[in-house]
């Protein structure tokens, strides 16, 4: 395990609790690689909901880790940052603030999502993609607060490791890069 890199090990410490039920295991890789491989979402935009979302689990893990696809299809820790207020953010898209509004309000109050929402969504994604966005932050809610709960922290940076209770940000620290 020494020879994966920081993200790598995290992420790895998620796996090892999932490993106890491979099939559902399985499963869920399954539905990652699905949304990886047949995506067309950048994966920009996918990581900045990913890390909102984490934001508001307070998942120490899904909030330390950048991973490469987004960094090398622009994410910055600028950009990072800027999802501490993404609504004033300068280097957001406007594609990006409606989702990162989208992936808010599925992770705080998902019964405010109405026709309003989508029909702002819809000036920049096709039905297709709101399905895929919509895929990514059940996934990123769920499987967020269930990691939070394991509280998967031994490879996390020590910014991620602050006492229990206070609230981290993605945005408060640098993250470490895993591969994907």
């Amino acid at each position: 395990m020494d020879d994966l890199g920081q993200g790598d090990r995290i992420n790895l410490g998620v796996a090892s609790i999932l490993g106890h039920r491979p099939e559902v295991a399985g499963a869920l890789g399954a539905l990652r690689a699905a949304l990886t491989s047949t995506g067309t979402l950048s994966p920009r935009l996918v990581e900045l909901v990913r890390l909102r979302i984490a934001f508001h689990n307070q998942c120490r893990s899904c909030m330390s880790v950048r991973y490469q696809s987004a960094i090398d299809d622009g994410l910055t820790e600028d950009v990072v940052c800027s999802l501490q207020q993404p609504t004033e953010a300068d280097d957001l898209t406007d594609a990006e603030r409606s989702a990162l509004r989208y992936a808010d309000l599925f992770a705080t109050d998902h019964l405010a999502i109405d026709d309003a929402v989508y029909d702002d969504l819809r000036t920049h994604f096709s039905e297709d993609e709101l399905v895929e966005l919509g895929v990514h932050c059940a996934y990123a809610v769920g499987m967020g607060r269930l990691a939070a709960t394991w509280q998967v922290t031994d490879d996390v940076p020590d910014a991620f490791r602050s006492e229990s209770g206070s609230t981290l940000a993605p945005w408060d620290s640098a993250g470490v890069v895993a591969s994907g």
